[in-house]
């Protein structure tokens, strides 16, 4: 009986950026509330993935996935495309 693998992360976020070989720069929009304030701010955050066919192109949203190290920002890979841009 194999051991099953924990679960990996799944994020959805936008593609910013595909001028890199096989690699996306894609950003992740949260809202949190300000702690003192209360009103409600957006966080971006940047993340590199691995884009095997160099399918995604600027403004795609894509579905992306953990998985191991791929090079020393890589952490990410592609897993779809959920909406291309226009």
């Amino acid at each position: 009986m194999a051991k099953e693998r924990g679960k990996r992360k799944i994020l959805v976020g936008t593609v910013v950026s595909d001028k890199m070989d096989k690699t996306v720069v894609f950003e992740v929009e949260r809202r949190t509330q300000h702690p003192l304030y209360k009103r409600v701010i957006r966080r971006t955050k940047r993340y590199k993935a691995h884009d095997e066919n160099n399918e995604c192109r600027v403004g795609d949203k894509i579905k992306v996935m953990e998985t191991r190290p791929l090079s020393k920002e890589k952490r990410w890979r592609v897993v779809e495309i959920i909406e291309r841009a226009q």
